[in-house]
């Protein structure tokens, strides 16, 4: 059965689109496609065509696209550059570890990822389309992110494990690749990847969520805090502010 999340988006007030990252064998039902092109450094970052998403059109990318290695690295272990320069690049260039060791350690960690197609579309979710869809991402303020991290525990007992996490990955890799299990209900804070966000709004996180964990957050009714006094404060604090991004958009 198909989720509706219709409750949830009104609770939330949701001004971004939610954002499916699908695998699938043909990618024609997903058009209108946009395909990667030419961007800021080796290959376009996905988050670049966040516009063409909130325009109603989805990314399509192949072994083959022209994204960034990250994208290729995380979906279908495909590399980029010699696993030295990468090293290189991301510990003396960036900084991104205290050592060179623990930089190779994150590096040499097994992909948790592996795409089942060659076509990855990621893009304003369309549920006729729901047995594709491996994650869906919430792109969302502060407030918004603490109503689903509070659905994300609502069913949450001590002895599970978390059900939100917050890893350190590229912004694509946050997507899918941060996941242990797609099948367990989990979702992970996004897009903190400082490499990515100046694309974004400076308020704009994701909240990405696995299938299991996406239907029970629809499954919310007004007997869950959605309908119960400290959201609505909230709300009533926020007046006509509530979900509004407040930075520029990107």
């Amino acid at each position: 059965m198909r989720p509706d999340p219709t409750r949830l988006l009104q609770a939330l007030a949701l001004r971004e689109p939610l954002i499916a990252f699908s695998d699938a064998p043909d990618p024609d039902p997903f058009a209108p496609l946009v395909e990667a092109g030419p961007g800021r450094g080796r290959g376009a970052c996905i988050f670049e065509y966040r516009p063409h998403w909130l325009a109603g059109e989805t990314l399509h990318l192949t072994p083959q696209s022209r994204v960034c290695g990250g994208a290729l690295r995380s979906c279908w272990g495909v590399e980029t550059r010699s696993r030295e320069d990468f090293i290189t690049f991301l510990y003396e260039e960036e900084g991104l570890r205290a050592s060179r060791e623990l930089m190779e350690a994150m590096i040499d960690e097994p992909r948790k990822f592996h795409a089942r197609h060659e076509h990855i579309l990621i893009g304003p979710l369309r549920l006729e389309l729901y047995e594709y869809v491996r994650t869906i991402t919430f792109y969302v303020n502060p407030d918004q992110l603490s109503v689903l991290q509070h659905g994300a525990y609502y069913a949450w007992r001590p002895d599970t494990p978390p059900p939100v996490i917050v890893p350190f990955s590229s912004g694509c890799g946050e997507l899918a690749a941060v996941f242990a299990d797609l099948d367990a209900p989990q979702a992970s804070v996004g897009s903190t990847d400082i490499a990515m966000r100046d694309v974004l709004p400076p308020d704009l996180l994701a909240f990405t969520a696995t299938k299991p964990m996406f239907e029970q957050l629809c499954a919310l009714d007004d007997r869950s805090f959605l309908g119960k006094g400290f959201l609505a404060r909230l709300k009533k604090a926020r007046g006509d502010e509530w979900g509004a991004p407040c930075g520029t958009s990107g």
